[in-house]
Parts: structure tokens; C-alpha cells; sequence
């Protein structure tokens, strides 16, 4: 019998013991414990795989990459403690710290701590075809030759990655979830069972999963960063995530304080918890808190553009630019979203990253909508919008808000499938859309506008198109510096809502709600859930 198993035999028969006696104790009592639900489930702990918020929150407690965000969206590092762009921005060198642990694992007869073959590893499993990771287009800009990809370990801390063309948001892409770092004897050893027996670098360890009911992690006590004081992190000493699918009776177990956090708020509830300009409501004060942050998400209505558009060019941009004056958004967000989020009077690029500006969109103009409307001859046109049933609310706000300036516009709601099959196809002329950054920078977003980027090879949906646009984005895939990339993203930005492609809604916000016996809960622009710092009062 191995060391692990002894000791977790000698803590089962402690604990029975206790339970043994005249006097049953909880084996949880006095242990900080850090509890949340999960509706939508998670079916597995490879970072690899790691395609949504669910996934990756439980997989950022066990993981860590290379380099990471902070909650201002400053670049820090992590497993790598420094690094060297070349002045051609196609190589990357990494220096990586040497006393970074592997969890303790049977896996393993000794220690192991990471090395640069072991990100090597990792990086070749996110673009192993055979093994279909979702993330595989992290790596789309690495220069491959016969197939294998530009990973070197030249030593064992120091990692080298060449590009095949520069892409400046590369190191935001390092930062992702698919992107950790993962032990090739644990893969080895549990093969297709390292879905559920993850091993990792993180702050918190795997112990127990029984799927669709209780996932709990123990604290990691070699876990390799400390706070400002030298303590070492995490502070608590597990977490255990739910998986009720009810939203509704999770929200009753949150507000009995079964459960320490929520995010985000079920349109069935939000009445409960928040007042109409977004605070949260006094009767709730002493037992939660609200902490709220930009959201890099933009919610926004498409058009497609149609060439042999009847209308053509120039009344089609009119039209266009009249539904975007059409619309109050501070109503829209007041009365239907209870002041969550921010009204979308600028571009595409949301609140919180560099590039964005308040003021080369729309505001809210009747005026200058039904002048529009009256100057190219296009009251009473028909507009037909498509949404879905989450965003019916928004689209019959939007169909009356139109008809104030002589438009016409029908609505239809379809499944969330059938949209992306017709959007990716070019089948909607007018449709709601959303985009949630998959890495911090606004080349995200613009990306969505560039001629190349035509669907359904890729994800220019709207189809939209202008060479001055294509320019300026080749120039910032070209440009190191953060602020001068930011200027040419706002200047392409800005260019882009004078052609009025797309009507921006709102800009998403971050709602956590939190039990008042938790500290150290932070927020950030990617709604990371991050535990390192988090404390429960009275542990």
C-alpha cells in the first residue's frame, strides 16, 4: 500500500471513529469551504476541452498557464516568470520559474516539477486532431513545418514558440484555459479517465466528482504563489460546486445561503434582487453583496450586406443608420434589463478593453432617424429582425422603437441552433447577435469586419467589407505597441459605424452576487472565477 493510500485509509478511520462516539460531528465543521452551483454541468476536468464558462472556472482552480490576467487586464506572469518578443514578433521566449510542483498524484513516485517539455506537451495534445480540442485555433498563427508546430523546449526553463506571421494578441491567447499545463505521466497513466482525475499545477487539488450531483477540490498545500505578506495561497480549504439545473431552486438555495456565490441573474428573479437602475434591493443587503464589472461581451443587432441590394449603397447605409438612431438604448437597458449593462453609443470594441470609445456610435436621435428615413425615400420599408427566445423582450422593444421613425419590422424567434446554421450561410438580413471575447484584445471584435474573414470560412457574418478597415487591421497585426494598436483599432472601429453594419445594443456587465461571509471575492472583464485570495469569515 503506497503513502496516499495509507493516509487517506488513517483520515477514514479517524473519521469513523468520531462519528463512532456518542457525539456525530460534521468532518466539514470549521474547514473554509467555498460553495457554488453549476446548472449547465460539466463533463470534463482537460483543460482542453475547456470551452465555456463552466468549464473553465472549475478548470482555472486547477490549472495555471503560462502567463495571466489580472483584474485590471495587466499581463502578469504565472508559470513563466519573464519573457522576450522578438522585434519581428514572430518568436516568443519563455523563462519559466523551477519550483512549480505538479499536485501530488499516484501518477508520480516523487515530486515532479514542471518543465518546458511539459508545455510542449500540453500545446501538441490542443492541436492533436485526433484528439478534436475545441481550442486547436489557439494555435493557428504557430509556424508549422510537416505538420509539427514551432514548440521547443531549448532547456528546461526556458520555452521557445515562432509564429508563422505576427499576431500581437498571441500572449493574451497563452493566457487561456487551453492553454495550462498538464503531466504527461498523468495522461499516460489515466488515460480516458483524466477527464475526471485531473492533475494539474493549480491552487486547488482534485478529490471527488460525482457527475451531476457534487464536484468538490481540496486545497493544494504546495501550490507555488504567495501573497504580498508571504503566506501561501489558496486561503481556503476546498471548493464544492453543485449541479442543480434549476436555476430557480438554485437561487432560493443561494438566498437561504446554502450557496456563497451567483453569477449573472435569471429573468424570473431579477425583480427580486435588483431595483430598476441595477442596485441591489435593501431587504438583501445584510445576508449578499453585488459586485459589478464591464463584461467583454457586445450585444448587437446584424445586417447582412447584400451586394445587389435594391436599395443600394448609399440608401442601404441610411437605412441602416436610421435603425441605429431609432433606438433608446438607456430605456431598453433600464426597463428590460434592470440598468445591467452599458448603453452601445459606441463601436463594436466593448468597455474595458484599449480601443474602445463612448462616442463614434449612435446615440439615441428620433430626429435625425425619421430625416434620414424621409431624405433617401425609405418610409415604410419592411425589416424582418430574427432573434431567439432569450432576446424576444429586446426585439419587440427594438420592432417599436423602429416603427417611430416609418419603418416596418416583423419579428421571428427561432432555436439558437437554426440561427447560427442560417447566420454562418448569409439567410438573415437582419438578426441579433453577441460576441464574448475569447481573449482580451480588440481584434477580437474586429476581426468580425475584415473582407477575409467572410463566412462561412469565417466569422465576417454581416459580410460587411471596406479596404480602409483591412489596412488599418493589417497594420495593428503588425504593431508591438499596445497603444498605438489601440489607435489604429479605434480609428477602424469608428470607420465602421459611419457603414453602420451593425446596431450595438449594450455592453454586458459582470454580476456577482456574494454571501456576506466571503472576502476576496474580485471581478474582472472575462468573469474569471478566480479563488486564490478568497476567505470565508470566522476560518
Amino acid at each position: 500500500m503506497n503513502r496516499g493510500m495509507r493516509a487517506a485509509l488513517l483520515g477514514w478511520c479517524l473519521l469513523m471513529l468520531l462519528v463512532g462516539c456518542g457525539k456525530r460531528q460534521d468532518p466539514n465543521e470549521g474547514l473554509a469551504i467555498f460553495r457554488y452551483n453549476e446548472s449547465a454541468g460539466i463533463l470534463s476536468l482537460d483543460p482542453i476541452y475547456a470551452k465555456d464558462l463552466p468549464h473553465i472556472w472549475a478548470c482555472n482552480q486547477l490549472y495555471n498557464s503560462l502567463v495571466a490576467f489580472d483584474a485590471q487586464m495587466n499581463l502578469v506572469p504565472m508559470v513563466a516568470k519573464s519573457w522576450e518578443v522578438s522585434d519581428d514578433g514572430l518568436r516568443y521566449t519563455f523563462h519559466l520559474r523551477d519550483d512549480v510542483p505538479f499536485h501530488r498524484d499516484a501518477c508520480f513516485d516523487t515530486t515532479r516539477y514542471v518543465t518546458a517539455a511539459d508545455f510542449v506537451y500540453s500545446f501538441n495534445r490542443v492541436v492533436d486532431k485526433r484528439l478534436n480540442s475545441p481550442g486547436m485555433w489557439i494555435f493557428s498563427s504557430v509556424r508549422q513545418d510537416d505538420g509539427q508546430y514551432a514548440f521547443e523546449a531549448v532547456d528546461d526553463t526556458t520555452l521557445r514558440i515562432e509564429l508563422s506571421k505576427p499576431f500581437p494578441p498571441f500572449m493574451g491567447i497563452l493566457s487561456m484555459t487551453y492553454a495550462s499545463v498538464v503531466p504527461h505521466e498523468a495522461v499516460d497513466y489515466y488515460g480516458d479517465d483524466f477527464r475526471s482525475h485531473p492533475v494539474g499545477t493549480g491552487p486547488f487539488k482534485f478529490q471527488y466528482w460525482k457527475e451531476n450531483v457534487k464536484l468538490v477540490f481540496r486545497k493544494n498545500p504546495d501550490y507555488f504563489e504567495v501573497d504580498a505578506a508571504g503566506e501561501r495561497l489558496p486561503y481556503l480549504d476546498a471548493v464544492s460546486i453543485s449541479f442543480l439545473i434549476d436555476k430557480q431552486v438554485a437561487f432560493l438555495e443561494f438566498i437561504k445561503g446554502k450557496f456563497d456565490f451567483m453569477s449573472g441573474i435569471d429573468a424570473r428573479y431579477k425583480d427580486e434582487l435588483l431595483t430598476f437602475d441595477g442596485q441591489l434591493r435593501q431587504k438583501h443587503a445584510d445576508k449578499m453583496a453585488l459586485i459589478t464589472e464591464p463584461f467583454l461581451n457586445t450585444e448587437y443587432l446584424s445586417f447582412y450586406i447584400d451586394p445587389s441590394d435594391t436599395l443600394g449603397v448609399e440608401r442601404s447605409r441610411a437605412l441602416r443608420q436610421a435603425v441605429n438612431y431609432s433606438i433608446d438604448r438607456e430605456k431598453m437597458l433600464r426597463y428590460l434589463r434592470n440598468g445591467i449593462g452599458y448603453p452601445g453609443t459606441g463601436g463594436i470594441i466593448p468597455t474595458g478593453l484599449p480601443g474602445h470609445s463612448a462616442t463614434i456610435g449612435y446615440d439615441y436621435d428620433l430626429k435625425k432617424a425619421q430625416r434620414l428615413v424621409a431624405d433617401y425615400g425609405l418610409k415604410g420599408h419592411p425589416l424582418h429582425l430574427t432573434t431567439v427566445a432569450d432576446y424576444a423582450d429586446i426585439g419587440k422593444f427594438v420592432q417599436s422603437q423602429i416603427a417611430q421613425v416609418g419603418l416596418e419590422c416583423s419579428m421571428e424567434v427561432i432555436p439558437p441552433a437554426t440561427m447560427r446554421s442560417m447566420r454562418s450561410n448569409g439567410s438573415l438580413s437582419f438578426y441579433r447577435s453577441s460576441w464574448v471575447a475569447d481573449y482580451p484584445d480588440a481584434e477580437n471584435y474586429l476581426s468580425l469586419f475584415i473582407t477575409s474573414n467572410f463566412s462561412p470560412e469565417g466569422p465576417n457574418y454581416t459580410h460587411y467589407t471596406n479596404p480602409k478597415v483591412d489596412r488599418l487591421y493589417d497594420k495593428a497585426l503588425h504593431c508591438n505597441d499596445l497603444q498605438q494598436r489601440a489607435a489604429y483599432y479605434t480609428e477602424m472601429d469608428s470607420l465602421m459605424m459611419v457603414d453602420a453594419p451593425v446596431v450595438v445594443l449594450f455592453y454586458d456587465e459582470v454580476l456577482r452576487f456574494v454571501n456576506k461571509r466571503v472576502e476576496g471575492m474580485g471581478s474582472n472583464p472575462t468573469n474569471l472565477l478566480d479563488l486564490r485570495k478568497v476567505r470565508i469569515k470566522g476560518n
